[in-house]
Parts: structure tokens; C-alpha cells; sequence
């Protein structure tokens, strides 16, 4: 049996092969356990800070790259161990089969490692997540998931970087000097996603808006559902979804409606020529009582102007922003109804409901 187990195999004994793959075969069959402990210990931690968050979708977010991550690091360890077979010892456009097989090998458990720190960020933000949605301010959300995109990106970033060194034996110094004079001309010529991200940046320290605000720009009306890095997403009122750059969001006049104190209504009645002095001193009274109402805060009504055509009389009021959109609709149409059975019962008419028109010539045999 000892013969048999000294035999070689490819510069290796039988028994060093049956060693590595009991290792590996071990990893595979406690790597869900082992891994589940780690993740366990790892959420105990945190357990106080995330102690709204459900254990198992911390475990279900962690445990999978985990495991990835210690199969192969066990594997790697262990494969090392065996000596190199002399017959696969050939070149591939100047690089060996081993070396090419230790790049893969040091590519793959980078990418695993950073998928797992991907997930920990995830977590990360998750907690955040709900100690800002205890606050009624929304400013801190909309700061969580643009940081957490932030890092994310700067993370991808750092794991190129490690695969460049380890994988393909750059050195990072050098190649960040490189990468330094390329980014220069990189970034004149992606001169506007890095202005809209610039102004990502001003829009969430100058905070002009923040998420589930309702804003009016470049003609569409809608709600901030999401800042992004480049551009920023609004649900309009009628439903569709938009981008639009930051830069555009930071250059142009913004109307944040939600920060209004209050609603403004302007109407304007044009009354015929017919209409006495008393008349219109009594409507203008009778329309201020329609407009003593507790939603309306201040209210003008008076006599704007007089000529040829009409009387014009100009009716503006002011509601409270603590009212919704139905609400706000239903009460401005009660005054308007208001105000036209006042017309009815004074005898007046609009300039419109009394214009005759005359044609004047003679008529033709």
C-alpha cells in the first residue's frame, strides 16, 4: 500500500494528491457551516447597531460569497503544495502554463474577496438605512445610497488594481502615474459626467432638494425618487420616470414645490359694462366672506382695473401646504362654485356672456 501511495504522478506521489483533495474535499463539505459560524460571529458584532435587521437576511446577503471565498483560499493553499508537473511546463506567448494558472488563481480570489466586501457595504448601508428612516428628515437616505454607490465604485476600482498588480505583474505605482496622465485626458473628454458628478456632490451638501420632494424643472413637475451620480430621477405627475443631469438639476431654476408655505390662486373675473358701482362694492364684500375660510390663510379681492370691454376684478388667496393635492383641488373648486352662484343671484355676467356682435352694411338685391 505504501508503494502504491509513493508512486509518481506528474513530478507527485499519489499521496500528496490524496492529501490535497481530502483538504479540498473537507472545505467543500464544511464550508457552509464554517461559514455560517463566521457570519454569525460577525453579525453578534453588529448585532446591537442592526438589531431591527432579521439575522437571517444578514446570513443570506454574507454567507454565499463567504463561502466562495474559503473554498477557494483553502484550495489555493493546499494546491500550492504539490509540485508543478514538468510536462505542463510550457510557454504561452512568453508567460508559462503555471504562471498563467497562478494569475487565474490570484484573479478569481480576488473578485471573490471583493464581491464579499461588496456585500459587507450592503450590509453597511443597510444598517444606516435604518437608523435614517427613523428621522423624518429624508436627507440622510438619499446620502446612504449615494455613498454607498460611491464606495462601491472606489472598491471595483481598487479590485482592478490588485488584479493588474497580482494577476498581471504591474506595478501599481507606476501604472497609477500612467493611469494619472490617461484620467487627465479621460476626464476632458468625459468633461460632462464629471461636471454632473460635481454636482452631484453640490446638490447633496447644498441640499436645494432631497428625496420625495415635488419639484418643477425644465417644464415637467414630478417627485426626487432617487440623486444618483450622474443624473437624478423624477416620477412626473403623469407617472413616467426621468433622468436628468445633475448639472441641469444645479444650473437651472428649480421649483421646489414641497418647500412653498402656501398655495397661491389667482383668479380674474371680467364682469360686463353694465355692472353699477354698488354692485361691484357688494361682490367684492360677498367674495371676501366665500374666502373666510380656515384653510385660507390671506386673501385679496378688489377692483384691478376698468376700460372699454370689462370690469376687471382680481380674487387671490392662499391656502396651507398641510392640505393634499385632492384636498387643495376640492376646496378651490367649491370657491369657484361659490363665486359663480354669486354672480347668479346679483344679476351680474361676465364680459363674455353679454358681447353682441353687429354687422353693419346694406343688404345686397
Amino acid at each position: 500500500m505504501e508503494k502504491f501511495l509513493q508512486q509518481q504522478i506528474f513530478n507527485n506521489s499519489i499521496e500528496n494528491y490524496l492529501y490535497v483533495a481530502g483538504i479540498i474535499l473537507s472545505a467543500l463539505l464544511i464550508k457552509r457551516l464554517v461559514s455560517k459560524y463566521l457570519a454569525k460571529l460577525l453579525y453578534k458584532l453588529v448585532a446591537k447597531a442592526a438589531k431591527n435587521i432579521a439575522r437571517q437576511s444578514f446570513l443570506d446577503l454574507v454567507v454565499q460569497p463567504l463561502d466562495m471565498f474559503l473554498v477557494l483560499l483553502i484550495s489555493i493553499i493546499a494546491i500550492d503544495k504539490l509540485k508543478f508537473p514538468q510536462a505542463f511546463n510550457f510557454t504561452i506567448y512568453h508567460i508559462t502554463f503555471g504562471q498563467l494558472i497562478d494569475s487565474i488563481a490570484a484573479g478569481i480570489l480576488i473578485i471573490v474577496f471583493i464581491w464579499l466586501c461588496l456585500r459587507v457595504i450592503d450590509f453597511v448601508a443597510m444598517i444606516l438605512e435604518e437608523k435614517a428612516n427613523l428621522t423624518a428628515d429624508q436627507t440622510d437616505n438619499q446620502l446612504i445610497v449615494f455613498f454607498k454607490d460611491f464606495f462601491k465604485v472606489i472598491l471595483v476600482m481598487i479590485g482592478v488594481l490588485l488584479v493588474l498588480r497580482f494577476s498581471f505583474n504591474k506595478h501599481i505605482g507606476n501604472l497609477l502615474t500612467g493611469l494619472s496622465i490617461v484620467g487627465a485626458a479621460i476626464a476632458l473628454a468625459t468633461r460632462e459626467s464629471m461636471e454632473n458628478l460635481i454636482a452631484s456632490f453640490i446638490i447633496f451638501f447644498d441640499k436645494p432638494f432631497i428625496t420625495g420632494d415635488l419639484v418643477k424643472v425644465n417644464g415637467f413637475s414630478g417627485t426626487i425618487e432617487r440623486i444618483g451620480l450622474r443624473s437624478t430621477r423624477i416620477r412626473t405627475t403623469d407617472k413616467t420616470y426621468i433622468s436628468v443631469p445633475n448639472k441641469q438639476m444645479v444650473d437651472t431654476i428649480v421649483d421646489n414645490i414641497t418647500l412653498r408655505n402656501q398655495r397661491h390662486v389667482e383668479l380674474k373675473l371680467e364682469l360686463g359694462l353694465q355692472a353699477t358701482a354698488q354692485q361691484l362694492k357688494a361682490l367684492t364684500t360677498a367674495i371676501k366672506t366665500i374666502l373666510d375660510k380656515p384653510d385660507i390663510e390671506n386673501r385679496i379681492v378688489y377692483l384691478m382695473d376698468t376700460g372699454k370691454n370689462a370690469h376687471i376684478v382680481t380674487v387671490d388667496y392662499f391656502t396651507t401646504m398641510q392640505q393634499s393635492m385632492e384636498e387643495f383641488n376640492t376646496l378651490r373648486e367649491a370657491v369657484n362654485l361659490e363665486i359663480i352662484e354669486l354672480l347668479e343671484k346679483s344679476g351680474l355676467e361676465l364680459a363674455a356672456a353679454n358681447t353682441d356682435i353687429i354687422i353693419k352694411g346694406s343688404p345686397k338685391l
